[in-house]
């Protein structure tokens, strides 16, 4: 088997490795949230929600790829296996069955929010190791912001 070779340093290639694995997993779960909500919503305000959902999903999944992607090409192996995202993610989801719309809205902001917040860490943890990784969590934090004031405004003034 060919070990990929990192352009990093050992250290560096560590530091990085860390944070993207990290974001990968915080993203796999990101999007199984998202869906769950997306499945179970309900109320008056559910097709919107419901379709603004599957944004969340598809930014989590698109850019989970491209994490998954970076850290491979760092000589470092991704890992999103049902049973690390089950045991290392940090976001809760949905409680089980139906969800009532303003509480979905409420979860999923809970869920980015935190997602922001670990980003905003690994930003600065990756500025000397790996300005290219910053840049790809920089890029993802914009996005994530995005959609969390998105969803903000769908509770406004609730949170």
């Amino acid at each position: 088997m060919t070990v990929v070779k990192s352009t990093l340093s050992d250290s560096a290639r560590q530091v990085v490795g860390e944070a993207l694995q990290s974001t990968l997993v915080d993203l796999l779960g990101l999007s199984l949230i998202g869906k769950q909500a997306h499945w179970n919503i309900v109320g008056p305000r559910f097709r919107s929600i419901h379709l603004q959902l599957d944004e969340v999903v598809t930014t989590a999944r698109s850019y989970a790829d491209t994490v998954a992607e970076r850290s491979a090409a760092l000589g470092v192996p991704p890992d999103g296996r049902p049973e690390t995202v089950a045991a290392t993610a940090a976001p809760q989801g949905p409680k089980e069955g139906w969800v009532q719309d303003t509480e979905a809205v409420g979860v999923i902001v809970e869920a980015l929010e935190a997602a922001v917040g670990r980003l905003r860490e690994r930003i600065g943890a990756t500025e000397k190791a790996d300005p290219v990784t910053q840049d790809l969590l920089i890029g993802l934090t914009a996005e994530l912001e995005k959609h969390r004031w998105m969803f903000q405004a769908e509770n406004w003034p609730r949170t």
